[in-house]
């Protein structure tokens, strides 16, 4: 919280905090709501979950006092409640973007449609959106922050997530004038692109977890596309597609993540990657050819050089992201947000898919994810893994391990991901702003 702590303190002793919604009660927001219970300045005043008695349960294990929790089935009772002091759980994010007493929306279901669709609905009533819903961002971030900025308030990724973590040491590095040869993070799950829920039920259950999201673990989903926020707000690009995802320790970073005609594995500098070995770590390899500061770097225990290693040894998830909304709130500023398009996550077969079959999406039984250059996603005409749900159906057969393309596959147009979607892809073709109705 450096830069905040004070300021937060102030708006504690005057008796206005950052009042935050937190909209899905898994484990993420749940343990969001339990952070922010310790801190000065900011106030979870509502969470919201479908399932029934999450909200209330997050409140709970936050140590609120149960007479300080309502489930209102009205705004108006609502708003009443939190000026009382009282928080809310609800069954319905509806009625906690309704009210005024919302500075930040946190938006945590890591479901696609329905993070798309909550952080719309927050732009549009002006309120400032933290996406701890990385499926969502990498689909149609770009397109919401777009959005955000013409109705004046932030969007942004959340700090502790692992592409923001990262990103906060490319700018430290960049800032500072070092080359960037690589950046990325450590997985710490053996990639299996054919995990399901059900191959990794036991072990799901064991680690109480929810088994399509540690499915997205194996199969390198996830990586996929955290990996795709990162170069899509660095501007680094992956350097083929699936990335190379080498196995080593810290002390082989260096020597992995340099060009090849220099004994590394890179056909090029400036790339996102991951490595099997330094999880939950994330990393930036970086060259300088300026002997002094090279010197320097030698001194100061770095290495020897040209290239040196950055690396942070944690990520705390959720729990840091009260950075980001302080960031939002107190100075409209977003912790990382995708500028750039210059990576996408596309749907692979993981079995042969027949026609009329429907996708199930991220973590499931059809389909995994692969980043490779936007350029050569747009060329494929393929079929981004967010997408690969929500009502989407194979109109012809595929055989695994094929990328699928938008002619294979017919989308529910009704949805609000699609629609951000096709109004976000207009907008890379384009290059122009959209309308004012189109954000309204």
């Amino acid at each position: 919280m450096l830069g905040y702590n004070d300021r937060l303190r102030e708006l504690e002793e005057q008796g206005c905090p950052v009042r935050v919604a937190v909209v899905g009660a898994g484990q993420m927001g749940r343990g969001l709501v339990a952070q922010v219970a310790g801190m000065r300045g900011i106030r979870v005043v509502a969470v919201a979950d479908v399932v029934p008695g999450r909200a209330v349960e997050a409140h709970r294990a936050a140590g609120v006092p149960e007479g300080s929790i309502r489930q209102p089935a009205r705004v108006s009772e609502a708003a009443g409640w939190v000026e009382e002091g009282g928080v809310l759980a609800l069954s319905s994010a509806d009625i906690a973007l309704d009210i005024p007493h919302v500075d930040v929306v946190v938006e945590a279901t890591g479901h696609p449609e329905a993070g798309a669709r909550i952080a719309l609905e927050a732009i549009t009533r002006k309120k400032h959106v933290v996406m701890l819903n990385a499926e969502a961002d990498a689909t149609v971030g770009r397109m919401l922050y777009r959005l955000a900025r013409m109705a004046g308030v932030v969007y942004t990724g959340a700090a502790g997530d692992e592409p923001a973590v990262c990103y906060e040491l490319f700018e430290f590095a960049d800032g500072l004038g070092f080359e960037v040869v690589a950046a990325g993070k450590g997985k710490n799950n053996p990639l299996d692109v054919q995990a399901t829920p059900d191959t990794v039920a036991d072990r799901a259950r064991r680690q109480g977890m929810n088994p399509r999201m540690l499915a997205s673990f194996v199969d390198g989903s996830k990586t996929m596309i955290e990996m795709t926020i990162l170069a899509n707000a660095t501007g680094l690009v992956p350097d083929r597609p699936g990335m190379h995802g080498p196995a080593g320790g810290l002390d082989d970073l260096v020597r992995l993540f340099r060009p090849q005609a220099e004994g590394g594995i890179l056909s090029r500098t400036g790339v996102v990657d991951y490595v099997r070995g330094v999880a939950p770590g994330v990393f930036v390899v970086v060259r300088t050819d300026q002997p002094e500061v090279r010197r320097e770097m030698t001194y100061l225990g770095m290495g020897e050089g040209p290239y040196f290693l950055l690396y942070r040894p944690f990520h705390l998830c959720s729990l840091e992201t009260p950075v980001s909304i302080a960031r939002a709130a107190l100075d409209g500023r977003p912790t990382i947000v995708q500028r750039f398009h210059r990576a996408e996550t596309v749907a692979v077969a993981k079995q042969p898919l027949k026609a009329g079959q429907r996708l199930d999406g991220i973590g499931g039984f059809t389909v995994y994810g692969r980043i490779m250059p936007a350029e050569q996603a747009r060329e494929l005409g393929a079929l981004p893994l967010g997408l690969a749900g929500q009502g989407t159906t194979v109109v012809r057969d595929v055989p695994a391990e094929t990328v699928l393309t938008l002619d294979d596959v017919q989308m529910d147009e009704a949805s609000t991901l699609v629609s951000l979607w096709r109004l976000q892809q207009s907008m890379d073709e384009t290059g122009r702003r959209p309308s004012a109705a189109a954000a309204s």
